[in-house]
């Protein structure tokens, strides 16, 4: 290599290492990929590259170079976490525990390494151990947020409910998501209940998710809204609709089998991996990524079919989402929703240790006349499978 290019090299190294200080992932990115360009194969490049990707959330391209690093740096730990978090980003948590536990050996005071090493766990089902890795996370770092948020998780997941309330006032205390916390709280206290699910928390779910959903709720929770839900829509009679939007539609589970009855079909959902799927399966004329309440109001778009499966789960107010579907939906349209029974009919609507909203029928009926509705059909029925038992649902299809 001739001398110019080796110093224009590394000066684009250089300005890659202060763009990278400066929070721009994405110019430092540019800045290293340029750099091997002209000085192919230098491990501390593909390392920084790497990391830069990650932080851009271009996993899967992080992943061929920090590898690259690896293979001429094996001992370089930084590169072994960060390949692990790209690992788990999209999907490997074996081969991500595989790099947290490298790092750990050399360092095993490193307490974020014990906190992605809990994250890896609790994907493979390993949540005795993933609760230890948190707590040993958290002896390290008392103050790191994100453990104690984990650590709540699994310990309200066991039902130790106190324990868990405590590690989510750890979490706010030490600077953790004030929101996100928040609702896992009222989740247990009834208290302070927020009017729906955090959007950054729903999306990054069912991002997390969007991979092994369908097998897992078909196959294991023996899910039986889509089929449920649209029989009630055919029960109304042989109508054809013109326009039919699929609130919340998730990998598109309900589009197949609301394809046959509608010229037009268009879905909503927040995560980009769910819709991803629901893309897959070929059936819907448009996907929009949106919050759906947000979507309701700005859309210029007008249905005579909306429906909602499974998705009220994650709204308590309901309210904003009838008068939303009230804007879309004019003259004889039809709203078709399910919703979590409240065992409760003196309530309207509470968050379960869950996290998910249940609503009482009463609440609903009233919420219909409200907004000028009435019940076509309402139906008692499971939704899924929990813990050996069913979830009771409410089915609830509404015409003016």
């Amino acid at each position: 290599m001739d001398e110019p290019a080796l110093e224009r090299a590394k000066a684009l190294f250089l300005e890659g290492n202060a763009c990278f200080a400066a929070g721009d992932f994405a110019g430092a990115a540019a800045r290293f990929e340029r750099s091997l360009e002209l000085a192919p194969g230098r491990a501390s490049t593909l390392a920084n590259l790497g990391a830069a990707r990650v932080r851009c959330g271009r996993h899967a391209d992080a992943i061929v170079v920090l590898e690259a690093a690896l293979a001429r740096e094996p001992g370089d730990l930084h590169s072994r976490g960060h390949l692990g978090v790209a690992y788990a980003a999209v999907g490997r948590h074996a081969d991500a525990l595989a790099c947290h536990d490298r790092v750990l050996a050399a360092e095993p005071g490193h307490a974020a390494s014990w906190l992605a090493r809990g994250e890896a766990l609790r994907f493979l089902d390993r949540h005795e151990e993933a609760l230890a890795a948190f707590e040993r996370a958290n002896a390290i770092a008392p103050t790191l947020a994100a453990a104690w948020t984990q650590r709540g998780n699994l310990l309200r997941d066991r039902g130790r409910l106190d324990e868990a309330r405590h590690a989510y006032e750890a979490a706010i205390a030490n600077g953790g998501n004030r929101e996100l916390n928040g609702y896992f709280l009222a989740s247990l206290s009834g208290d302070d209940v927020p009017p729906q699910a955090p959007a950054t928390y729903v999306a990054r779910f069912f991002d997390e998710y969007a991979g092994s959903f369908d097998d897992h709720l078909v196959g294991t929770l023996q899910y039986r809204v889509p089929a449920t839900l649209a029989a009630q829509i055919a029960a109304l009679g042989s109508r054809r609709f013109a326009s039919a939007l699929d609130l919340g539609c998730g990998t598109g589970l309900l589009g197949p089998l609301l394809r046959p009855v509608c010229d037009r079909l268009v879905g909503v959902d927040l995560s980009p991996e769910m819709l991803a799927q629901a893309q897959r399966r070929g059936v819907y004329d448009a996907l929009v990524r949106d919050e759906i309440v947000g979507h309701l109001r700005a859309t210029e778009a007008r249905h005579d079919l909306v429906v909602a499966a499974d998705v009220f789960i994650y709204v308590g107010a309901l309210d904003p989402v009838f008068a939303g579907v009230a804007r879309v939906l004019p003259g004889d349209g039809v709203f078709a929703f399910t919703a979590e029974a409240l065992a409760d009919e003196a309530r309207d609507v509470a968050l379960l240790p869950s996290l998910r909203y249940a609503h009482s029928e009463r609440h609903l009926r009233e919420l219909a006349s409200r907004h000028g509705w009435t019940a076509a059909s309402l139906l008692r029925a499971p939704l899924r499978r929990e813990q050996e038992g069913d979830v009771e649902g409410l089915y609830v299809v509404l015409r003016r």
